[in-house]
């Protein structure tokens, strides 16, 4: 894999996104139910329910849209890097100058990213929700802190 462009977005993984959007599509389920008991026992128009099933599923198509082409879980550019979208994640925004190691991890068997900073603290980047392989991404990611670092490749 060649050097990415910086600044650069790494996407969310898409079956992560299919994960998020598949509680939507039940939410909208239930709220459908609902609407269907209330119309029919309040003896509402039924182009209520249509109504209110077009607006779900549109809402359910936009955060779907939102998760493949606007969500993020990672940017980095020449001065550092922010993580969005990963909960637990540490510390979610430093500079490279500021990592003192970077390494990856199993916790709880996820395969994670995790650069140690030099205050003690650490952010943990779950590899499976990039959008991205797992191998190419630890070496880009190691090329990037060489660079932020202004480190020179031993010769």
């Amino acid at each position: 894999m060649s050097t990415l462009p910086t600044p650069y977005t790494y996407r969310l993984a898409p079956a992560l996104a299919a994960r998020l959007v598949g509680p939507a599509l039940v939410l909208l389920a239930v709220l459908v139910l609902g609407l269907t008991a209330l119309v029919a026992a309040a003896d509402l128009s039924p182009d209520l329910l249509v109504l209110g099933a077009a607006l779900g599923l549109l809402a359910v198509l936009g955060l779907g849209w939102w998760l493949r082409t606007r969500a993020w879980v990672l940017r980095v550019d020449e001065d550092g890097y922010a993580v969005g979208l990963v909960r637990g994640a540490g510390t979610r925004r430093a500079r490279w100058t500021d990592v003192a190691q970077a390494a990856t991890a199993s916790p709880r068997g996820i395969p994670c990213f995790v650069l140690h900073l030099k205050d003690g603290t650490a952010t943990t980047i779950p590899v499976q929700a990039l959008a991205v392989d797992r191998e190419d991404f630890v070496r880009e990611m190691q090329r990037r802190l060489a660079a932020g670092q202004k480190l020179r490749p031993l010769s």
